[in-house]
């Protein structure tokens, strides 16, 4: 495989016509090698259009989000030098490095333990020093906030009030909210210690975030 005309594929291609036209985001996806982040079994999958899977030690499905996805988040998320970034969901680090390009301080937090090892492995051998991998649930944890941006690198059911607390006034946070099949990303940014406000992005559709909480059925 050629592996840069696939990477120039995957931006043109891709992501390009997703409405991703910030040339900072397409020139840092040129430049932070993907396929580094993706586990050795599925290299040759680094630059479709398709989501990855990463290993599970309890055998169930999780995985790196479609590059095309991984670029528009970044792009409305758009985080900037001076700022403090916390993601949500670290899998294989990938959207850290990313992040860790543009703003100041990148912490990632990984709820399942072998996924944080492989991120943090990754983030060491490609020498991204501004990122730190934590394991720990976000819906439950001490977040160490307030923070300049939040990004959820899946979905939820909704965004719980206590993250949105974790953010600065003027901060946003970014996420993917819904049920399948419908589901949109969503920017939410504080206006005020009370006051939020609430932009809806784009339609598509993410793999769960684990450890948040999903809307209770009732049956009548």
């Amino acid at each position: 495989m050629n592996v840069e005309q696939a990477r120039f594929n995957m931006i043109e291609q891709q992501i390009r016509p997703w409405d991703v036209l910030d040339t900072s985001v397409l020139s840092l996806l040129s430049i932070v090698k993907r396929e580094d982040f993706v586990p050795m079994a599925h290299r040759s999958l680094a630059f479709m259009d398709l989501e990855i899977p990463l290993p599970a030690s309890d055998g169930s499905a999780q995985s790196m989000l479609a590059p095309r996805l991984e670029a528009r988040l970044l792009q409305e998320l758009a985080p900037a030098r001076h700022e403090k970034v916390l993601e949500i969901g670290a899998g294989s680090g990938f959207m850290a490095a990313l992040l860790a390009h543009r703003a100041q301080q990148v912490v990632t937090l990984e709820i399942r333990p072998e996924l944080a090892a492989m991120a943090r492995d990754n983030l060491r051998r490609a020498g991204v020093m501004n990122a730190e991998v934590r394991q720990g649930n976000a819906a439950e944890g001490v977040l160490q906030g307030p923070w300049d941006a939040i990004l959820m690198s899946g979905s939820v059911a909704q965004v719980p009030q206590s993250l949105l607390q974790q953010l600065k006034v003027g901060g946003r946070l970014v996420a993917i909210v819904g049920q399948e099949p419908v589901m949109r990303a969503e920017r939410i940014t504080r206006l005020s210690e009370r006051e939020f406000r609430t932009e809806i992005l784009f339609d598509t559709i993410a793999p769960r975030l684990d450890g948040f909480p999903e809307p209770a059925h009732f049956a009548f």
